[in-house]
């Protein structure tokens, strides 16, 4: 099998109250599965791309969960490692409404993937023939072995002749910013597409600027890479947002339409972004990417969980101008 796109990091199983109810008060609880590269391999496929996911499971029925999950979008899961030890993570939601916010619990301490180890993944078998991998800040921040695995995969796509894509995906209840600083710069020297947002660009290599634009051009500069990309949202409320991107490529701005959204779950938008962009990129450049990711991204907002149930016709329609009549 060749791939268009591999990923590797961490799915966790989600539960959620229905209703917006806290946690303390609900005696129901939503099951999802969601992880970032995950999800980015799953917008990628709806859209047409050939993916694989590479992870850690246990196997039991979460873990099962998880991968039937993966299969059910078309995402290939040979490559999945499995064990008998160690656990799968879980992550709580709690849906607000302004002026509370969304929040997040996560119980993920020894997960499968946490413990990783070196040469559980045959990587020159992963990628022969692939075009791109994608892993994000998350996965190297699970554990010293899943960031020295981390950097092995990226060493062995470049090896191999792969595009790296990664998603700097901060998240401070994971590691501080230095450790994220000390552990992320080398992964992204290493890099040739980086996906971010310019909040977690100063947390984590202090990159302040008077503009996005400056912001991303900053990046390529200094990692020495192909293309920035940095996914821009406004919150005017937690259910109402704006919704858009830019990249910086060779030189340029390419800039990706502007969305209002009506949201109903906003986990996973920088992951559908991901995985739009990448679609994009490698039909028609950085411009097409841009445009594929803003637009997959915003769809993928209207709908509940944190995987992309987004076709591409629904997309290219929402590209020509869309509109909210009933599609019949």
């Amino acid at each position: 099998m060749r791939y268009d796109v591999v990923t590797f990091g961490e799915t966790m199983i989600r539960l959620s109250p229905p209703d917006f109810k806290r946690l303390e008060q609900t005696s129901l609880l939503e099951v999802n599965v969601g992880g970032s590269e995950l999800n980015v391999a799953v917008a990628a496929q709806r859209l047409g791309l050939a993916t694989a996911y590479v992870t850690r499971l246990t196997i039991n029925p979460l873990g099962r969960m998880i991968a039937n999950k993966a299969r059910e979008h078309g995402v290939d899961t040979t490559h999945i490692v499995w064990t008998d030890e160690d656990r799968v993570g879980t992550y709580f939601v709690e849906f607000g409404a302004s002026p509370r916010p969304n929040s997040v619990l996560y119980d993920r301490r020894d997960s499968a993937i946490a413990c990783i180890k070196s040469g559980e993944v045959d990587w020159n078998a992963v990628f022969h023939g692939a075009k791109v991998f994608h892993t994000s800040g998350i996965t190297p921040a699970l554990s010293p072995t899943a960031a020295r695995v981390t950097s092995e995969a990226i060493s062995a796509a470049k090896a191999a002749g792969l595009q790296v894509s990664i998603d700097l995906n901060y998240r401070a209840l994971l590691w501080s910013q230095e450790e994220a600083c000390a552990v992320m710069t080398p992964l992204v020297e290493s890099a040739d597409i980086l996906i971010t947002t310019e909040e977690d660009t100063e947390r984590v290599f202090g990159i302040k600027k008077d503009s996005y634009e400056e912001v991303a051009k900053t990046l390529a500069e200094q990692f020495h890479l192909e293309a920035v990309a940095i996914t821009l949202r406004e919150t005017p409320s937690v259910w109402q947002n704006t919704w858009s991107a830019i990249v910086y490529a060779k030189g340029e701005i390419h800039r990706g339409p502007t969305y209002k959204i009506e949201i109903v779950d906003r986990v996973g938008a920088g992951d559908a972004f991901a995985g739009g962009f990448l679609f994009g990129y490698l039909q028609g450049g950085p411009a097409a990417g841009v445009r594929y990711g803003v637009a997959l991204s915003a769809l993928k907002q209207t709908n509940p969980g944190d995987l992309c149930w987004v076709t591409r016709e629904e997309v290219e329609r929402l590209l020509k101008g869309g509109g909210l009549r009933i599609v019949r």
